[in-house]
């Protein structure tokens, strides 16, 4: 199973977001991770979500801020890699074009040429998905997280466990998702029996309701995924009677494989 790039749309124009949104939902290899139409705001996102590429405009008229200060922001965040930016802009200005790639655009595209489309943009990142992935892997690899801050082994942490994640196919589109992955970080440093009550305070959901969003998750993948994709990444024992997994073992799983190799 190939992995599923995570994109982020930093974009105002609503007519822009949703093209972009229905194609990349067509497309089984990219996943929308998250829409905002302010810079501010992108900066948090990828703080918190660690996306493989950003869909940047560079003007933000409805929105908040624009393009540059987003990634004038982004060498501030000293991420241990950052993700590969893809800018949308109608700015003809030479000078304004040339800051964005001082700045760290990787590739700008201008939104008045004629072979533009949501189809073009998507379809140019999926070209550029394994080199994307490839490179943020091999940064994320380098010498476990030495020098880094703990916050930022968290968010080293955090990718890994995203990366597993993928290669099960739990989609980040599933409910439990997100909750799977606080599971994990929270048993690494510290296994405890009451994780659904302790992320039941955090998203202000029920216990029950979080212990079942993530076993959903699980079984879904297990349900959909390609046989020898789940023997090849899941590597732990499963009792024949069940076929799946539970909870507790899929979390002890990936919490111990990532304690090996933070």
């Amino acid at each position: 199973m190939e992995n599923n790039l995570m994109v982020l749309l930093v974009e105002d124009d609503e007519n822009a977001c949703e093209e972009l949104r229905k194609y990349i939902n067509q497309t089984p290899d990219i996943c929308l991770q998250n829409v905002t139409n302010n810079s501010e705001e992108a900066l948090s996102m990828v703080r918190a979500g660690l996306p493989d590429a950003v869909i940047l405009d560079l003007e933000l008229h409805y929105g908040g801020g624009n393009g540059l200060l987003f990634l004038d922001g982004l060498k501030r965040l000293h991420l241990s890699h950052n993700p590969y930016i893809l800018v949308t802009t109608n700015n003809s200005s030479v000078i304004t074009l040339e800051q964005a790639r001082v700045l760290g655009a990787d590739f700008i595209m201008a939104k008045y040429e004629s072979q533009y489309s949501a189809q073009y943009v998507v379809e140019f990142l999926r070209m550029m998905s394994k080199a994307i992935m490839a490179q943020a892997q091999a940064q994320t690899d380098s010498p476990d997280g030495a020098g880094c801050s703990e916050e930022e082994m968290t968010r080293i942490l955090m990718q890994r466990i995203h990366r597993e994640l993928d290669y099960v196919g739990i989609s980040p589109k599933a409910i439990g998702y997100q909750y799977l992955t606080d599971a994990i970080i929270l048993s690494i440093n510290n296994p405890q029996p009451n994780l659904c009550r302790k992320l039941s305070f955090k998203y202000n959901k029920s216990d029950v309701s979080i212990e079942r969003a993530m076993q959903n998750a699980i079984n879904r993948a297990w349900r959909v995924s390609d046989p020898d994709d789940l023997l090849k990444h899941y590597t732990a024992r499963i009792r024949s009677d069940r076929g799946v997994p539970t909870l507790m073992e899929f979390i002890s799983h990936y919490a111990n494989r990532m304690q090996t190799e933070v």
